[in-house]
C-alpha cells in the first residue's frame, strides 16, 4: 500500500522518505497482482476503506467522491468509516482529437488546472482550451443541479476531507479537486484511490496532506486495466448512492452509520 504524507510537511530527511516510498509502490500491504486488480468499483471501495481506517477518528471526516466513477468507491469508504458522503464536481478537459487524454481539468469556484505545456502541447491553442473548458463547465453545472438539487454544499471548514476517485492516471481532475478543497480551511486533506500511477501520486503528495493508494504498479497504463468490470457509471447510479447515503441515520461523528441495513446490498 502507498501512504504518502505531504512532501512539504516532511522533515529534512524527506527526500530519503520519498525514495523509500517509491519502493513501497512495489510491495503493497494488500497484495494484488497487477493482472488481477479489483472485481469492480464496489470491491475497490471496500479494499480502499481498509487503508483509510486511521482517518475514521479524525476531525468530523467527510468523504467526497469525484463523479461519476469515484462515487461508488466513495460510497463504500463512507459507509466503512461512518463518515458523511458528498460529491466534489470536477471535469476533465480532454485533448482535442483525443478526449481520453486529459490536458487539464476544471472545478467548482473557477478552478482550472492545465498540464505542463498547455496551451502549445501537440498544437493545442488557447482558444481550443477555452472552448473545451466552456463545454465542460456547462456539464459541471448540469451535474450539480442533477445530483444536489436544492441541497446546499457540505461544510468543509475544520474537517478531515477525503477525496476519492476510482483511479488516478494523469491526476488533473484530482489536482483540481484538491485546489477546490484548499479554498476552505480544512483540518486535513487526504487523496485516496484504489489504483494510481506512481509518478502522479508523488506529485499529488506535494499538494495533499496524505495520499492513500493500495495499488500503485510501476507498469501503469490506464485505470481500467486494474478492474475486471469497469463499465461507465451513469447519473442514475450516482443519484441512487447519494440518496442512500443522505437518507441513512447519522453516525455519532455526524456521518452515516456503517450498517449494511442502511444501504442496498451491492456486489
Amino acid at each position: 500500500m502507498v501512504r504518502v504524507p505531504r512532501c512539504g510537511a516532511l522533515p529534512r530527511r524527506g527526500a530519503a522518505v520519498l525514495r523509500s516510498t517509491i519502493v513501497t509502490f512495489r510491495s503493497m500491504r494488500f497484495t494484488m497482482p497487477e493482472t488481477e486488480g479489483y472485481k469492480d468499483r464496489t470491491h475497490a471501495g471496500r479494499q480502499l476503506a481498509r487503508s483509510l481506517r486511521h482517518l475514521a477518528g479524525q476531525s468530523d471526516p467527510i468523504v467526497l467522491g469525484l463523479p461519476r466513477g469515484g462515487v461508488p468507491v466513495a460510497f463504500e469508504v463512507a459507509i466503512a468509516l461512518g463518515a458523511e458522503l458528498d460529491v466534489l464536481l470536477v471535469r476533465k478537459l480532454g485533448m482535442p482529437g483525443n478526449e481520453e487524454y486529459a490536458m487539464g481539468a476544471i472545478g467548482s469556484g473557477g478552478v482550472r488546472v492545465l498540464q505542463p505545456g498547455v496551451p502549445g502541447l501537440l498544437g493545442v491553442t488557447q482558444e481550443q482550451v477555452d472552448q473545451v473548458a466552456a463545454r465542460e463547465l456547462a456539464e459541471l453545472e448540469r451535474r450539480d443541479r442533477l445530483y444536489r438539487g436544492g441541497r446546499p454544499p457540505p461544510r468543509l471548514e475544520g474537517r478531515c476531507v477525503i477525496l476519492v476517485d476510482d483511479g488516478i492516471a494523469t491526476g488533473a481532475s484530482m489536482l483540481a479537486a484538491v485546489q477546490v478543497v484548499r479554498k476552505h480551511r480544512v483540518a486535513q486533506l487526504a487523496v485516496a484511490a484504489p489504483v494510481g500511477a506512481p509518478d502522479t501520486l508523488e506529485r499529488l503528495a506535494r499538494e495533499a496532506d496524505e495520499v492513500v493508494c493500495p495499488l500503485a504498479p510501476p507498469r501503469f497504463h490506464a485505470v481500467g486495466q486494474f478492474y475486471r468490470s469497469f463499465g461507465q457509471t451513469d447519473d442514475e447510479e450516482v443519484q441512487d448512492l447519494l440518496a442512500q447515503a443522505w437518507a441513512a441515520p447519522a453516525a455519532p461523528n455526524g456521518g452515516q452509520q456503517g450498517n449494511k441495513d442502511n444501504r442496498k446490498e451491492r456486489t
